[in-house]
């Protein structure tokens, strides 16, 4: 089991940067493929981005391709989302999650962190 803690959200103008982190528990994060979901008010949840278990493969939302890039650091078990050129319709609640070996979905989520872009 994991436990996924995001930070890093906040307010910024469009056109800014943000960059997420994702505080992961225990001593197995490299055993779990992850991925950055995000949900706007009234709109369903959505795939960001996905990474490996090592990081060697990533993969990205139409809508975020060549603005956001996805990383890992399995030393430090944390997940990051570097996301530039922001839109106001990125705002959004951001979570990350875990899926064990890449297996299946993902069984594991954070509790959200708030990102807003203001036009």
């Amino acid at each position: 089991q994991v436990q996924l803690v995001e930070s890093g959200g906040g307010l910024v103008q469009a056109g800014g940067s943000l960059r997420l982190s994702c505080a992961a528990s225990g001593r197995t994060f490299s055993r779990y493929a992850m991925g950055w979901f995000r949900q706007a008010p009234g709109k369903e949840r959505e795939f960001v981005a996905g990474i490996s278990l090592s990081g060697g493969s990533t993969n990205y939302a139409d809508s975020v391709k060549g603005r956001f890039t996805i990383s890992r650091d399995n030393a430090k078990n944390t997940l990051y989302l570097q996301m530039n050129s922001l839109k106001p319709e990125d705002t959004a609640v951001y979570y990350c999650a875990a899926n064990l070996l890449g297996v299946g979905g993902y069984n594991y989520w954070g509790q959200g962190t708030q990102v807003t872009v203001s036009s």
